[in-house]
């Protein structure tokens, strides 16, 4: 079992961190919250996934220089911006070769967040699909081929992020 990041070793600029990334979980599901009761909750998904989507392609622009195939260039500069090296989201590289790169989370202070406001395991599973978004954005709008497995109450870590290859446009 992994530590959560409350219970780590004191340290301010951590506890801010940490305090942060939650800030921003209850913002998402406040958002959604307020979408879900007004257009329903397949729209309000789609809408949250949909601002989440471009705001990350924007900053995938960062990784753009690795497309279409530089993966270990990819992967060192990813894991190289997680905060607190890499401690927020304890990442685990399962597969690294020339045609892709898999990781896995084993911990994710948003999925805490929620499961610290009581939401169910369902809700936080909605929750955990909508934020995904973020690495879909990201790494599509680097130029990479992604897919991920979001957080479900029955499989084990967090997210299983899948980085492949770009293929040429013909």
């Amino acid at each position: 079992m992994h530590a959560r990041m409350d219970d780590m070793p004191d340290d301010p600029l951590r506890e801010e961190l940490c305090h942060s990334v939650k800030h921003r979980a209850t913002l998402y599901y406040l958002f959604y919250d307020v979408l879900r009761d007004d257009v329903g909750e397949e729209r309000a998904a789609e809408l949250m996934k949909m601002a989440i989507y471009r705001r990350a392609v924007q900053l995938g622009k960062q990784y753009a220089r690795f497309a279409p195939d530089d993966l270990d260039g990819l992967r060192e500069a990813f894991l190289g911006n997680i905060p607190d090296d890499g401690r927020m989201f304890d990442p685990e590289v399962e597969r690294a070769d020339d045609d892709g790169v898999d990781i896995k989370f084993q911990r994710c202070p948003l999925r805490e967040a929620w499961q610290e406001m009581g939401l169910s395991d369902a809700e936080v599973a909605r929750m955990c699909e909508i934020a995904a978004e973020v690495d879909v954005g990201l790494f599509q709008g680097a130029g990479f081929a992604f897919s991920a497995d979001t957080w479900s109450p029955t499989g084990d870590g967090c997210c299983r992020l899948h980085i492949r290859p770009s293929q040429p446009t013909p």
